[in-house]
């Protein structure tokens, strides 16, 4: 009897699990485009309910035929009799149970098959609609026709399609290209909830300084070497960092920051990119990206951001809500994050697998780049008519959405990193540990060393020379024999190593790395080549294929400490003369310097750029491109150029009394516009005159008057697409203004071309931002 009674309760669990797996499978509505599927499953259902009604009824009736024979049976033995009896009394309880169940059932099943009737009944109206469903003409939405025709042929190429209902029916195809695309008029037909006013947003939470970096050396992860070595770097920087952060809080005073939500997706570190740099960290391999990376890390965590750390394809799909598929379709819900930080590699992993979300949603996207990215490489049909195109450029993105390691290319902004800093104490026994023959060699790789043995012979004479070269026990590096080589050391070890030389030499690459500077940070003067020509990619193999030219502006290994350190703490000399070369060799080792960090490679110094940047820099909000003087009318005149002449009648500035200001960042107080000579880049204009070139100004000058104002006589001003323009032609007196504002430009020149440069000035040591820019 017991047996018996628990196969009938764990059969009635087990029945009513079943029902209930088939209505959450079944939910009508689920999807706008499974209304036959939903009808078949309901009427499934409907069956399950009048099969659990059978059954139930079937164990009802064999629990009395049993009940009726245990009583006939148990009716001869006396007083035994009650024991039986008594067992018996709780399944009579549950025969009761079961029978009000059974009849719920039968109520269940009732009033869904009345329910289902309606549905089938809606759904074949519904069914009709779908298959009647005819392309709309409608001007507002040109592409609607072209794309119905391409899901027609091309649905089934991507199971993201299907993934959003599209079933191979019409209209599932307008559907899709109304509701989760935006290519067609939604259909009347279609149940859409009347628009309520929407309630004001909440306010953002605060960003609010940190005062600890545990929590981001667990968003970072493990698994990695790479991961291992930022790692190691934060910790080694961190009460560097938080002592920076305590400064730039009394300095911004308690204003409000909104935090922002930011995603940092390394995409070089992904093994669908290949991650060459993980294996080589322990080999020699070029850990300038990975430095970067690292404070870039620390950086916008030390500001007080949300952060999401990725270092594979796998999380970035998860994070930013990708569809199943092949990457064609939309993503799944709008973007959760303010902010993107990544790479090319992950910007074209972006690309592949966000669909047109990629176009809506780039403007938030920041991309760090090493050497930078010029305008006339990015903007993509200019690119692949000019001959610019690479394989990394033709993004279409704002140039000073890439952010580069030194401020070479004022088109992009300076991302920059961080060297140690010393406090008094260090650098007083720096100085009084300072070897003066001693050298150390940048090139931690052999193929550096090789074809410099006549430099090395010279320095020899004068200097005991170290190197940091990777080898293996077994082979070890190709190196002069009086060279002597540690080996490749962890970074506090070479930190010891370059506080107690005197000099640190470079052999002309690597290019641009932050190794110079922590050089410079422990008293070593930097001794580097010049290039003469300047290397670019026009004649350098390094920099061709790269999304910028460089012209004339690499013309030694490290033009940052060229241009914005110099003498005595950098020498640039042309190694190719050995006279010159052994002279420097000798005035170095006589010169005392101190060791010299500038303040925009300190922590501070990048945390305030990056908050700067993060507050002010908005590329989501569209201005308006310049119009062409050919759809000018009498009613549509510009108003007065706010541009006047300075007081020495050289350039023009903002003028005091123009009676508005524009809402711009850099701020339009800082604005100076000046005229180039025809060989000289608006970079190079602006820096001879203790300037910045800052392109998000070229809006403001890219006007007829201004010309007439600077004395320039045109007899014709034309708008055309060319990274050199505004600009003048003077031998013709023709005059140019900027047709595509992404085209505006501080790198190019032209011979034939005297350009139009906005300049700004800059804060002492912060050249990313003016005076009055934080």
């Amino acid at each position: 009897r017991i047996f018996v009674l628990g196969i009938g309760f764990f059969t009635l669990c087990f029945l009513m699990t079943s029902l209930g797996g088939q209505f959450s499978a079944k939910r009508l509505g689920d999807s706008p485009f499974t209304i036959r599927t939903e009808v078949m499953g309901a009427l499934e259902s409907r069956g399950l309910l009048r099969r659990m009604s059978d059954m139930l009824e079937m164990l009802m009736k064999r629990m009395d035929i049993l009940a009726r024979l245990e009583n006939s049976t148990d009716f001869h033995k006396g007083d035994e009799a009650r024991l039986p009896l008594d067992r018996f009394q709780p399944a009579a309880g549950l025969m009761e149970r079961i029978q009000a169940i059974a009849q719920n059932v039968s109520d269940i099943a009732i009033k869904v098959d009345q329910i289902l009737r309606n549905s089938l009944l809606n759904g074949k109206v519904m069914e009709g609609r779908r298959d009647q469903c005819e392309v709309p003409r409608d001007p507002k939405y040109p592409d609607c026709a072209g794309k119905v025709e391409w899901m027609r042929a091309r649905w089934t190429s991507d199971p993201c399609y299907a993934f959003f209902g599209v079933d191979g029916t019409e209209c599932s195809f307008l559907i899709y290209l109304s509701e989760v695309e935006w290519f067609c008029p939604p259909l009347p037909w279609r149940n859409r909830t009347v628009a309520m006013p929407s309630p004001p947003p909440k306010p953002r939470a605060q960003a609010a300084f940190r005062r600890d970096l545990a929590r981001l050396l667990e968003l970072i992860g493990t698994g990695k070497e790479s991961l291992s070595f930022m790692k190691k770097r934060i910790r080694h920087l961190a009460q560097q960092w938080l002592r920076a952060a305590r400064r730039l809080e009394q300095k911004l005073a308690g204003r409000q920051r909104d935090q922002k939500h930011i995603l940092i997706h390394i995409g070089f570190l992904t093994e669908e990119s290949g991650d060459v740099f993980s294996p080589r960290v322990l080999k020699g391999g070029p850990l300038g990206e990975m430095v970067q990376w690292a404070d870039i890390l620390a950086a916008l965590f030390m500001l007080g951001h949300s952060l999401r750390v990725t270092v594979s394809l796998k999380e970035l799909q998860s994070h930013l809500g990708v569809p199943p598929g092949r990457g064609n379709c939309p993503l799944t819900s709008p973007l959760p994050f303010d902010l993107i930080y990544t790479d090319y590699h992950g910007l074209q992993q972006m690309k592949q697998h966000m669909g047109l979300s990629f176009k809506k949603y780039r403007c938030r996207v920041r991309v760090i780049d090493t050497f930078g990215t010029e305008p006339a490489y990015n903007h993509e049909e200019y690119a692949t008519l000019r001959g610019y195109r690479t394989n990394w450029g033709y993004w279409n993105l704002q140039p000073t959405q890439f952010m580069t390691m030194f401020p070479h290319t004022p088109d992009n902004s300076f991302m920059g990193f961080v060297s140690e800093e010393l406090n008094q104490t260090e650098r007083q026994l720096i100085k009084a540990n300072k070897v003066s023959s001693m050298a150390v060699v940048y090139g931690k790789e052999a193929s550096i060393w090789k074809g410099k043995e006549k430099f090395l012979a010279i320095l020899n004479k004068y200097m005991e020379i170290h190197g940091t070269v990777y080898y293996e026990t077994q082979r070890p590096p190709e190196v002069p024999a009086f060279v002597k080589n540690h080996g490749l050391l962890p970074q506090h070890e070479f930190q010891q190593l370059l506080r107690k030389a005197k000099l640190f030499i470079g052999f002309g690459f690597p290019y641009e790395g932050p190794a110079p500077l922590e050089a410079i940070a422990n008293g070593c003067v930097f001794l580097q080549a010049r290039f003469n020509p300047p290397h670019s990619s026009l004649n350098h193999e390094f920099f061709r294929g790269k999304p910028t030219s460089r012209e004339a502006s690499v013309s030694s290994q490290h033009p940052y400490a060229e241009d914005f350190i110099g003498k005595p703490h950098v020498w640039t000399v042309d190694y190719n003369n050995s006279e010159e070369f052994e002279a420097a060799i000798k005035t170095i080792m006589r010169t005392q310097v101190d060791p010299y960090l500038p303040y925009e490679y300190t922590c501070e110094g990048m945390l305030e750029r990056i908050h700067a940047y993060i507050q002010h820099q908005d590329f989501c909000t569209t201005s308006s491109a310049p119009s062409s003087p050919k759809t000018k009318s009498p009613a549509m005149q510009s108003p007065p150029s706010p541009l006047a002449l300075s007081p020495n009648s050289t350039h023009l500035v903002w003028s005091p009394s123009a009676g508005w200001a524009p809402q711009a960042w850099p701020p339009v107080a800082s604005l100076q516009v000046w005229v180039s000579e025809p060989q000289h880049t608006c970079t190079e204009t602006c820096r001879r005159r203790g300037l910045v070139c800052e392109p998000t100004f070229f809006r403001f000058l890219n006007k007829e008057e201004v010309f007439l104002q600077l004395s320039i006589s045109c007899d014709s001003t034309e708008y055309e697409m060319n990274h050199l323009y505004p600009a003048v032609a003077e031998n013709v007196h023709e005059c140019y203004l900027q047709k595509e504002p992404l085209l505006f430009s501080c790198a190019g020149y032209n011979t034939k071309y005297r350009r139009l440069c906005p300049c700004r000035d800059f804060r002492q040591g912060q050249v990313a931002l003016c005076r009055d820019c934080l």
